[in-house]
């Protein structure tokens, strides 16, 4: 994997970048793999690797956008539908959408084999999924695209498992449509740190 910058501004600039387009940054090989090198070695807990991601490109990355769109026409009202729409366009003019599942089989295996923890399982299996949302989010930032993190599960979960043929237990948590940036992030404010973080020597 080659590096473009350190791991603290990468951490620093990955922001969320809603003006993407559907240019190409890097090819799509080096897509996969760096989507591919950060599902193996993000942390899971008990190494449980519960996490799935699909990745939709091209014709697929519209239709998604497609089928959300078409989900919340049903439920925003009509003379309300304008900024929904225009968000959606924003989202399905980009390159791709990464869209992070987990798989409940395996969270329920642990949950049968160490019933002691069996509460913590689902819990864990959500900040494992996090952990990856982010250094994808993150590795993407590094390649030099642009991403935000959406979501519309579970409103639109039954037609993409439908759509790309996904397990049912395959628990949708988000979706993450990425591009080339074509307007910077905001300004963003900051809590003090003092407030945030405690430090006992």
């Amino acid at each position: 994997m080659t590096q473009t910058k350190d791991f603290y501004s990468a951490v620093e600039s990955r922001r969320s970048i809603y003006s993407i387009s559907n240019e190409a940054v890097v090819s799509d090989e080096r897509i996969k793999e760096v989507i591919e090198h950060a599902v193996k070695h993000t942390p899971s807990a008990f190494n449980s690797q519960s996490a799935r991601v699909v990745v939709l490109m091209g014709e697929n990355h519209s239709k998604f956008w497609d089928i959300t769109t078409e989900t919340l026409r049903k439920i925003v009202p009509a003379d309300q539908f304008g900024p929904t729409q225009e968000k959606m366009n924003a989202f399905g003019s980009g390159y791709g959408t990464v869209l992070f599942f987990e798989d409940q089989a395996v969270v329920e295996s642990l949950q049968q084999q160490f019933a002691a923890y069996a509460d913590n399982f689902p819990l864990w299996s959500q900040q494992s999924n996090g952990m990856l949302q982010f250094v994808i989010w993150t590795s993407l930032e590094l390649e030099g695209f642009g991403a935000s993190l959406q979501h519309y599960n579970p409103l639109i979960d039954e037609e993409v498992k439908s759509e790309w043929n996904i397990p049912q237990g395959w628990k949708l948590f988000a979706q993450m449509p990425f591009g080339k940036p074509t307007a910077p992030a905001g300004d963003k404010e900051f809590s003090p740190l003092e407030e945030r973080v405690k430090f006992h020597k």
